[in-house]
């Protein structure tokens, strides 16, 4: 009886000493991964001296343009809003660029008109009834062209450059 628990023990110590050696490879591989991943070079924000005496250009202005009303019950028909270099969102909330706030069929935060340096983007914001493009419902954002129509609830919106 003796031998066999000694037996035991010492397959149980054998069990033991395998399972910490492998607790501290699981460890030294967690600590060799995340010391790889910060040795690795990091995306900077300092621009980079230009060719043509050492000073750094100017980026690419953010291409702008305008929101004309349409058709609307809140909105004026004909009245304009202005794509500078902010974004602009339109929806039934206050804290909006362009409220709507008796339109039963726009969301609080409906859709966000932003300018970039290719063009101006429109994007659905996660609304109830969805953002329109020229009648089709955007599932993704999508660059703007000169007379396309934006539909937000019951208000119509063209984009002009």
């Amino acid at each position: 009886m003796i031998v066999g628990s000694v037996a035991v023990d010492t397959a149980l110590l054998i069990l033991k000493i395998a399972f910490l050696v492998l607790l501290y490879l699981f460890i030294w591989r967690i600590v060799r991964t995340a010391s790889r991943d910060l040795r690795l070079p990091q995306e900077s924000f300092i621009l980079a001296p230009s060719r043509e005496g050492g000073v750094a250009t100017q980026p690419p202005p953010l291409r702008s343009g305008r929101l004309v009303v349409v058709k609307s019950a809140e909105l004026e028909d004909g009245s304009d809003y202005m794509l500078n270099s902010s974004q602009l969102t339109i929806g039934r909330g206050g804290q909006n660029d362009i409220p709507l706030p008796n339109d039963d069929y726009a969301s609080a935060r409906h859709a966000r008109f932003e300018p970039r340096q290719d063009g101006v983007w429109v994007q659905d914001l996660g609304s109830t009834n969805g953002t329109y493009l020229n009648g089709a419902r955007l599932e993704r954002p999508r660059r703007l062209t000169p007379g396309d129509i934006v539909r937000v609830g019951d208000t119509d919106l063209r984009f002009e450059q």
